[in-house]
């Protein structure tokens, strides 16, 4: 399937079952994984229908979803040794879903012997979408998007509570808050909202799709101790460290100083 397919079918999903219950979720359809990390009967049936249906486009293919890998952790092992994964987030910012935010995507990335090759970006509610492929950009509804300026000095959002505000004569403004969605977070990156982005753990159904899309315009995406970040990327706990996004390579290195005494690595 070519990648305007894939969008295709990810519209389709996420009319079929996402959106009728933006808004009209009933209490049983709500569910929580942990304290604030919330599940829905939407994440559960759109990732289900994702998942037979890129299965159906690609049987040489297997499918990680993120509830797939709450349930069964050790799916996960899949990114490192099939040649060919995709990578779905069924409803990423399911927080935002639940209160009514119309901040929440579908996102699905391409893995190819453990690099990543394309990568989708859906917002249902919003009406935009976001397409990557590896050495040929980013679309956004089809239209090429340019590279976008990093804010000087820098400006940037950050995923803990206990980093908002924090101020450094190297940046340009207190730090901010994400819009805890990543398929929201990204594409507002790409359009130079912000300079850079901090985020932990680093999954690969919220970041892969994203972190190539922004290196498709020129950005940078490293875990804190460095590393490049990709498939078998790990957060804090697992051998990794905090993911940080940047649009450019000195606003990655002016966000690390800043914020790496506050970040565990």
């Amino acid at each position: 399937m070519d990648t305007d397919g894939v969008l295709t079918l990810m519209v389709e999903v996420a009319e079929e079952l996402v959106t009728p219950r933006f808004r009209a979720l009933a209490a049983g359809e709500i569910d929580q994984k942990s304290p604030g990390d919330y599940v829905t009967v939407a994440d559960r049936e759109a990732e289900q229908a994702l998942t037979r249906r890129l299965l159906a486009a690609f049987p040489d293919a297997v499918v990680v979803g993120e509830e797939t890998v709450y349930d069964d952790p050790d799916s996960l092992r899949v990114l490192a040794t099939h040649p060919h994964v995709l990578v779905v987030d069924p409803v990423d910012g399911t927080g935002n879903f639940v209160r009514g935010n119309p901040d929440h995507a579908v996102i699905v990335a391409e893995v190819r012997d453990q690099v990543v090759t394309r990568g989708w970006i859906h917002q249902p509610a919003h009406g935009v979408s976001y397409v990557a492929e590896r050495g040929a950009g980013v679309r956004r509804d089809g239209n090429l998007l340019p590279t976008p300026v990093a804010p000087r000095p820098p400006v940037g959002w950050a995923w803990k509570k206990a980093l908002a505000g924090l101020e450094s004569p190297l940046l340009g403004a207190p730090v901010g808050r994400t819009r805890f969605c990543c398929g929201v977070d990204y594409p507002l990156l790409l359009d130079g909202a912000t300079g850079f982005v901090v985020y932990a753990p680093p999954n690969p159904w919220d970041h892969l799709a994203g972190t190539l899309m922004l290196r498709e315009v020129g950005g940078v995406a490293r875990t804190l101790d460095g590393a490049e970040y990709g498939p078998r990327s790990r957060g804090p706990g697992g051998g990794g460290a905090c993911l940080l996004v940047a649009l450019d390579d000195d606003t990655w290195q002016t966000a690390a100083a800043v914020l790496g005494p506050h970040l565990p690595t």
